[in-house]
């Protein structure tokens, strides 16, 4: 990669696509060509190995079953693991996020192996499903502003001392512990419970994760009215009392 350049992996696209994630990609791509950057843009479905050599990596939510032989063919395959130990970023949704830790439960209620790229594990609720907006105060370190996003999820998710939450709710459920926790991250792996999509909704977001793959502190402006307007209105939904 050089300074010019970004390469963006979009993973199991066939399994992992829900509830419009795939609109990450699409914003992700936008705001660096935004930036005069030369993306390379490659959909990588479950029949493929994951190259190894992308600057970020992106995955969507999917059903419990889609999700297992995601996990069964991410663990065969070993690409994502090496990416990140070279230094690449991912950014995971919902079902994406859960097959990124130690362990989650699949849907023949047996305890399934993660990746192990995030220190976070999940389990089943057995209460409501958390479903709804979500507004959410991202991690002080991360420097963005308020992470607004739309859950649906059964899983409650722990996070672990090698990780830290992503955010703290405001409203909603998101990691479901109870906790306020949402989401987690390390220095270089991200996971969320937020659809909407979530990049959509926060552009920063994308622009966090260009800065990570390129290395700099800072990327020269874009026009943010229209996601403004969008974040505004979603904020504004979330706050109405129900």
């Amino acid at each position: 990669m050089s300074q010019n350049s970004l390469r963006v992996v979009w993973v199991y696209p066939d399994l992992l696509s829900t509830y419009g994630d795939q609109g990450n990609v699409l914003v992700l791509e936008r705001r660096a060509r935004q930036r005069r950057l030369d993306v390379q843009r490659v959909d990588i479905r479950s029949d493929q190995p994951i190259p190894t050599s992308g600057d970020i990596y992106l995955i969507g939510g999917g059903e419990d079953r889609p999700q297992r032989l995601a996990a069964e063919r991410l663990r065969r395959d070993g690409g994502l693991n090496r990416a990140v130990a070279n230094g690449a970023i991912v950014f995971s949704v919902c079902a994406g996020y859960q097959i990124l830790g130690h362990e989650f439960i699949n849907d023949l209620g047996q305890r399934e192996q993660g990746l192990g790229l995030l220190d976070v594990v999940s389990t089943r609720g057995e209460g409501e499903r958390c479903v709804g907006d979500v507004l959410a105060d991202i991690d002080d370190r991360l420097g963005l502003p308020p992470l607004t996003g739309f859950e649906n999820h059964q899983g409650i998710t722990h996070v672990g001392p090698n990780a830290r939450p992503f955010a703290r709710t405001r409203i909603g459920k998101g990691n479901g512990t109870g906790d306020g926790t949402e989401g987690a991250y390390n220095d270089t792996v991200f996971g969320t419970y937020m659809h909407g999509p979530v990049m959509a909704r926060n552009p920063h977001i994308s622009d966090l994760l260009i800065k990570l793959a390129l290395d700099v502190n800072a990327l020269p402006p874009v026009d943010d009215r229209w996601y403004e307007a969008l974040r505004n209105e979603r904020i504004a939904a979330a706050s109405q009392p129900s």
